[in-house]
């Protein structure tokens, strides 16, 4: 039978280029108009209508912490605010909540120091340019934070987006394979980046990771766990860290269902890694809290022995929701939430976790959506509170690398270069994007601070 021959690197950019007649790139700067009717405040409330109800109060307190805070919690309003506007056909697996923060150094399988995206609780199919936007509107926002000016911000926005049209353009020239194995490897980042960065840049890198804060295992043992009269156990620190056993509020998982959900999960791992998981043994469990956004979704880390008490391994079941990705675009998920995530985390990232994997439970007569991962991986996040303008820069053009290297892994990155071009056209338009959603943010913010003063929302004290 025959086949019908593959489009060349160059159709395919050209095909990218002919999409500029639908939605210009100078477009990519326009920020939609909200809808008069449209509450920040209460789609935020309806939105925590589907979370744990003892927790939205320390969700809204953590989102009122400071402008970046609530960045970080508000993809939903960001998603509407992209669904209301002009979109690009070119439709990839995105983050959808690619901010500065999710962002993190973590061990690869080879136990390399590697930087990748690290959150995909919203990950679904979508325009490229939304994870795009998310990048340099946080950019801006902590920036802006920062204290730093509407220049400064302006150009670290830009700096970003400079990246990843450079990146995306770079891999579009790159086999299949070349870019499906391209990983940001800290100890060769040098060659990995080679071209994009100049000498004093790659330096900064050093610098950038120098202020990373990092845990492992081991390390995690020693902060989580306690030697109980039936062996170690998980310390009580409400109410970010609370053992199964003390939760009052109804409808949490009991052991006996994480230890059906682990069996289901153990079966999408493949044979070797069910086999490793078989030799540890859980012995504890807890709810724990993370993040700002997810806050108010379930989460529990479970303690796991191997050989002896100091053969530790820790899983963390978080709990998995439509993305805000399809919610505003108003479309029916494909798969289940938990089997969306994993499958997401597996496309876009180099070095995806070994024991990452998802099952479904029914509690209380609905199913509920999970997926597994390993707690700590010696994982380390970014003090971004410790970044000057010239480091902020710098790792804002580590985040546009990586999640070109991200989106390149679709196929449709010489689409996505096509689209963007050899100008700075696009560059510019997300950078002017940046700072009108910084504005934007600024006041959703003050709503939000607004209805806590007025009671229309209640914080956690």
């Amino acid at each position: 039978m025959a086949k019908n021959p593959l489009p060349s690197p160059a159709d395919a950019k050209a095909q990218g280029q002919a999409m500029r007649e639908t939605i210009s790139r100078g477009a990519l700067a326009k920020l939609a108009d909200r809808d008069a009717a449209y509450d920040p405040v209460e789609r935020l409330i309806w939105q925590s209508m589907t979370r744990r109800p003892d927790l939205v109060g320390l969700r809204y307190a953590r989102m009122l912490t400071d402008l970046f805070s609530f960045y970080r919690g508000n993809a939903l309003l960001m998603a509407d605010d992209l669904a209301r506007g002009s979109s690009s056909a070119l439709e990839v697996q995105i983050c959808g909540d690619a901010h500065l923060a999710n962002f993190n150094l973590f061990s690869s399988p080879e136990r390399h120091p590697v930087f990748d995206v690290n959150d995909f609780d919203e990950t679904d199919v979508g325009p490229f340019e939304w994870d795009v936007k998310r990048l340099v509107a946080s950019l801006a926002v902590a920036s802006s934070h920062l204290g730093h000016t509407n220049a400064q911000q302006e150009r670290i926005a830009f700096g970003a987006a400079r990246e990843y049209r450079l990146a995306v353009r770079r891999f579009a020239g790159e086999t299949r394979l070349s870019v499906w194995y391209a990983t940001l490897d800290i100890d060769a980042v040098v060659t990995d980046l080679g071209g994009f960065f100049n000498a004093n840049a790659l330096h900064r890198v050093d610098s950038v990771v120098a202020h990373a804060t990092g845990r492992d295992t081991q390390k995690a043992y020693a902060r989580l766990v306690v030697d109980g009269k039936r062996g170690p156990r998980i310390i009580s620190k409400p109410p970010l860290l609370v053992p199964l056993e003390e939760l009052n509020a109804p409808g949490y998982l009991t052991r006996g269902d994480l230890d059906r959900l682990l069996s289901g999960y153990a079966k999408t791992l493949s044979r070797d890694r069910q086999v490793l998981l078989a030799q540890f043994t859980p012995v504890d469990a807890a709810r724990k809290i993370v993040g700002v956004g997810s806050v108010g979704t379930e989460c529990y880390v479970m303690l796991l022995l191997g050989r002896d008490e100091f053969d530790p391994f820790f899983l963390q079941i978080k709990q998995a929701m439509t993305s805000v990705v399809a919610t505003a675009l108003g479309r029916t998920p494909l798969v289940k939430p938990g089997e969306r995530v994993v499958l997401g985390q597996r496309q876009m990232q180099a070095t995806p976790d070994v024991f990452i994997g998802w099952h479904s439970i029914k509690k209380d007569g609905e199913e509920r959506h999970y997926y597994v991962r390993q707690l700590y991986d010696n994982k380390a996040a970014i003090n971004i509170d410790q970044l000057d303008e010239r480091l902020l820069v710098t790792y804002g053009r580590i985040c546009a690398w990586t999640l070109a290297r991200a989106h390149s892994r679709s196929g449709r990155g010489a689409e996505i270069a096509g689209y963007l071009g050899k100008s700075e056209v696009a560059d510019e338009a997300f950078a002017a994007f940046a700072l009108a959603y910084r504005d934007r943010t600024l006041s959703d913010f003050t709503a939000l601070k607004r209805a806590a003063k007025e009671g229309r929302i209640t914080l956690a004290k």
